[in-house]
């Protein structure tokens, strides 16, 4: 366990100017280190690091507390002075803590496993790293929501996905993907992304926010049959999904964009609600050849930034919304064919 306040003095990481056959690890990603320090300042006592990985590149000797059983295997590792330390995993954790440490200089008391190795030469260095690499995968961003107890965003969507007779049983809690077979409509990451779009900019407290989302998707959940015929098993979700768009991320998103500009007019229901009743005339089936260009792609579900914007306009275009500059420089793209 080492000390925050050494992280920065003692543990090294190859310069950015370096070419990358002779370095032992990727360049520092600088834009990641500003959410990587306001979680730890944000939350000083209860914050989470794995350990650092970080070779040592010295003459290292190690003094067992007894010549025979089990204190051969315990004692002090003594490191000269003079010795390098270059980390092979944990980079950007050093950096944070690095930055954290300037804002809360208490930090430094603080202790992070470290897990040394000899350090035997670079390809030994790059082998290591490529090894801490190779089988590392992130999760899916649906099972980041489900377990993500400070983000009040999240807790929001939870609810929403547990409870609300919209979503409730409908919801993929763990995969941001649904297989072919699965009885899901939605993965808990679309929907989440949908309710961030929707309460984006509002200046609305963490129980509004739910009533706003949960009012919001009942009044949706209205102009789109197909979802109650699913809940009530008269449809499969599979078949809804292949046929229609109006469960995909794409379309929930651009649904919460939609909602989001209703909402800045008005925060009581009963102001926008009656406008939702004209989505109901909107073909959402993948066959309606005005998605071709917008949420499809030859046939297929594109979720860039481009169509998602496309798909926006189509649905104000029904709502009588007038386009923001961005989306009327898109919309006249599109017309022109350029997109």
């Amino acid at each position: 366990m080492c000390p925050m306040r050494l992280i920065p003095k003692i543990f090294l990481f190859d310069e950015d100017e370096l070419a990358p056959e002779v370095r032992a690890q990727r360049i520092l990603n600088k834009g990641r280190l500003p959410a990587l320090t306001r979680y730890i300042v944000d939350n000083p006592t209860d914050y989470v690091f794995s350990a650092i990985t970080a070779s040592v590149d010295g003459d290292i000797r190690f003094e067992a507390i007894a010549d025979s059983g089990v204190g051969m295997r315990t004692g002090q590792i003594r490191i000269p002075m003079a010795a390098r330390f270059l980390i092979n995993d944990g980079q950007h954790r050093r950096a944070a803590i690095e930055q954290a440490l300037k804002e809360n200089p208490d930090l430094g008391e603080e202790t992070i496993a470290v897990v040394f190795f000899h350090d035997t030469g670079l390809a030994r260095c790059q082998q290591m790293f490529a090894d801490l690499n190779r089988h590392a995968v992130r999760p899916p961003r649906s099972i980041g929501v489900l377990y993500d107890h400070r983000d009040d965003l999240a807790a929001i969507v939870r609810l929403l996905a547990m409870r609300t007779p919209v979503f409730k049983g409908c919801v993929e809690m763990e995969s941001s993907t649904l297989s072919q077979r699965s009885r899901k409509l939605f993965t808990l990451s679309s929907v989440y992304y949908a309710t961030q779009a929707l309460l984006q900019g509002l200046e609305v407290t963490k129980e509004q926010s739910q009533e706003l989302a949960e009012a919001y998707w009942t009044a949706i959940d209205k102009t789109i049959p197909d979802w109650k015929l699913v809940r009530n098993r008269e449809l499969s979700a599979r078949d809804v999904r292949l046929d229609y768009l109006h469960s995909h991320g794409i379309a929930l998103h651009a649904l919460g964009r939609v909602g989001n500009a209703l909402l800045r007019d008005s925060l009581t229901p009963s102001d926008w609600t009656p406008s939702l009743t004209l989505l109901s005339s909107v073909d959402w089936s993948r066959t309606n050849p005005d998605w071709e260009g917008r949420a499809l792609i030859n046939g297929k579900v594109s979720k860039s930034h481009q169509n998602l914007t496309l798909t926006v306009n189509y649905l104000r275009q029904h709502l009588a919304l007038q386009l923001s500059a961005e989306e009327q420089r898109a919309e006249d793209a599109y017309l022109r064919g350029d997109s």
